[in-house]
């Protein structure tokens, strides 16, 4: 089994976090907030830290240094959260033996689910979980950049979980948004390994395939789907 592809013949890359190492963020929706407070990054750029009152649960995207993403995501687990940190299994040959490993399908990422103040207890969690970190969003609020943690629709989670366990070379998993799969024709799969998914229907190398993307932060799409397994949502 080959590792995913982070290369692709037709991309768009989104504007860069204040993190450079990390995948580019955009925000597709400004969220109303009630408070917010401003904090001056080492680039001088004041960023407004938005505070909500909102006491719903929500997947968020997580990061992490240094490939510790399994590490944080056990501990999360291990305290009740609900966690998706997506791996496959690769093959290598070692001294002359097929050795198996579990590794991430997503570098440094995996997701949360819970309200704001409960992930946020974990994510400042400066002695057991230094390396943890929330993806933001940002957004221009005249000369101020507002950021809020990334949230993601269940409905693109489910979706994602879906691809993710065909585990299958076609698949396609890319911090590229793939400008393709940003507008067009939404389906829903009917049939198949990728019964559940939605999300936009397009070609893309060479074969017909229903895409997700998810705020900028990835794009994920599926291996080849027959017209007859797409239903029109």
């Amino acid at each position: 089994m080959k590792s995913h592809d982070f290369k692709s013949d037709e991309a768009y890359i989104g504007d860069n976090t204040e993190d450079a190492p990390y995948f580019g963020l955009t925000s597709e929706v400004i969220s109303t907030t009630p408070s917010s407070h401003i904090e001056e990054t080492q680039s001088g750029v004041s960023i407004i830290s938005a505070h909500t009152q909102d006491e719903a649960q929500h997947w968020y995207a997580l990061r992490c240094t240094y490939g510790r993403e399994s590490k944080a995501n056990d501990y999360l687990a291990a305290h009740g959260i609900k966690t998706f940190y997506p791996t496959l299994r690769t093959t290598k040959l070692k001294d002359g033996k097929r050795i198996t490993q579990t590794e991430s399908y997503i570098p440094n990422i995996f997701f949360a689910h819970g309200t704001e103040d409960e992930i946020k207890f974990f994510v400042y969690d400066n002695v057991n979980l230094p390396f943890l970190r929330f993806y933001y969003s940002h957004t221009r609020l005249g000369d101020k950049i507002v950021k809020t943690p990334l949230t993601v629709p269940d409905k693109q989670m489910e979706s994602l979980r879906i691809i993710c366990a065909c585990e299958n070379d076609d698949i396609i998993l890319t911090p590229e948004v793939l400008t393709r799969f940003r507008e067009g024709q939404r389906v829903r799969i009917t049939d198949g390994r990728f019964k559940g998914v939605e999300g936009i229907v397009a070609r893309y190398q060479n074969q017909q395939r229903v895409g997700i993307i998810i705020n900028g932060l990835l794009t994920a799409c599926t291996a080849y789907v027959p017209k007859g397994f797409l239903k029109e949502v």
